[in-house]
């Protein structure tokens, strides 16, 4: 179990947190405090500059960072590595197919079968909006962005271009258009239909949505996000299930005062677990007998806007990143959402726009990668077998 060998690493012992009621917890001396080890990442081919480390993925024996270098000057352009062990990485060959795919930054990724797909964008044009496109793997291992008709992600519709999903279903894109919460599905992550105005999912009367991100369950998908009601100062949470990427059905998630936003999801041990801000911290809900209720809470509200930057399974628990406008944060639940410890990460890393945190997990070890916004690092700690 991944937490029992985390905790023996550490040697330490878990404490757990009271029931959903109970005020979020604060990062304490109880603090888990791994030993990070230092990756090297390759320098990709091509003018030498700075990385851009904004994702990062594992599945199938296989790890992936994406994201992009930036030059002297200012320009960008997409990178993309790969490691059979996750410590050591070579850098992918990556092939764009338009003017801002050469200049893109890959931002969120996903994979299925060991196989990579990735969003990148690059602000341009008249009004400077993200310029965004698809990538996907070859069988030979190199990244190509794939071709599509520019309204497909942007246009006079577009709002965001969030998460990318991948499952036995094939792949998901969640974001918003200007109706509301909108989808993009495709069988083989290269050639994705847009699912725009479906109803349930995109907004009505009953307010304004937006999607944020997607898990594949052995039933199809699940989305979450948030609607901002008619009237109202803030969003609420919501969650949405389909089958097939068409049809939707919307949940809204409880929480007191109805105030959050569900911001990242992920499945682990057989549960969905959705993840988000809310009025005094991060909020939990977990799904349960077809039910989502609220979990744990932890953290605190910070000095500025608060997100969840990352939510993976890690074994049978789950690892957090959160930001709160001062700085980003690393958190660990070994109950699928009720209780919650903090993390120390390998390097502190503020909370702006220029600056990232993502975490992977798979087998016996956790990866992280971290841009401050002067510099990108990856850091891994592996866990040892303990005898149950």
């Amino acid at each position: 179990m991944w937490t029992r060998r985390l905790v023996a690493v550490l040697g330490v012992l878990v404490v757990l947190l009271a029931g959903c009621d109970r005020a979020p917890a604060e990062p304490t001396d109880e603090t888990l405090r791994p030993q990070w080890q230092p990756l090297t990442l390759p320098a990709p081919s091509g003018v030498p500059g700075r990385p851009l480390l904004r994702d990062a993925v594992a599945c199938a024996g296989r790890w992936y960072v994406v994201g992009g270098v930036a030059d002297a000057a200012g320009e960008t352009r997409p990178a993309a590595w790969g490691s059979a062990d996750g410590v050591s990485w070579t850098a992918l060959p990556l092939t764009p197919s338009s003017h801002y795919g050469r200049q893109h930054v890959l931002y969120a990724a996903a994979c299925r079968d060991g196989r990579l797909a990735a969003l990148g964008a690059k602000n341009g044009g008249a009004h400077g909006n993200p310029r965004t496109g698809t990538w996907s793997q070859s069988p030979g291992g190199e990244l190509r962005e794939a071709s599509a008709p520019f309204e497909l992600y942007a246009g006079p519709r577009a709002v965001s271009v969030a998460r990318l999903a991948a499952g036995p279903a094939g792949w998901l894109i969640a974001g918003a258009r200007i109706d509301g919460a909108a989808v993009w599905t495709s069988p083989d992550g290269e050639r994705f239909t847009i699912r725009e105005g479906a109803p349930e999912l995109a907004g009505d009367g009953r307010g304004r949505t937006v999607a944020y991100d997607a898990v594949a369950v052995s039933s199809g998908w699940w989305v979450v996000g948030a609607v901002l009601p008619p009237g109202a100062t803030a969003q609420a949470p919501l969650a949405w299930s389909s089958a097939d990427g068409r049809a939707w059905r919307r949940v809204a998630l409880p929480v007191p005062d109805g105030r959050g936003q569900a911001q990242r999801v992920t499945s682990v041990d057989g549960a969905v677990v959705t993840v988000g801000p809310v009025r005094d911290g991060f909020a939990a809900w977990r799904l349960t007998g077809g039910e989502w209720r609220r979990a744990g809470g932890f953290g605190a509200a910070g000095p500025g806007v608060s997100s969840v930057g990352a939510l993976v399974p890690a074994g049978r628990e789950l690892v957090a990143v959160t930001g709160d406008g001062g700085g980003r944060g690393l958190w660990l639940s070994v109950d699928a959402g009720d209780s919650w410890r903090a993390v120390a990460m390998p390097a502190a890393v503020p909370d702006g726009g220029n600056t990232a945190v993502a975490v992977a997990s798979q087998n016996d070890r956790l990866l992280l990668v971290a841009d401050d916004g002067a510099a990108s690092r990856a850091w891994s700690v592996g866990l040892p077998t303990i005898d149950r």
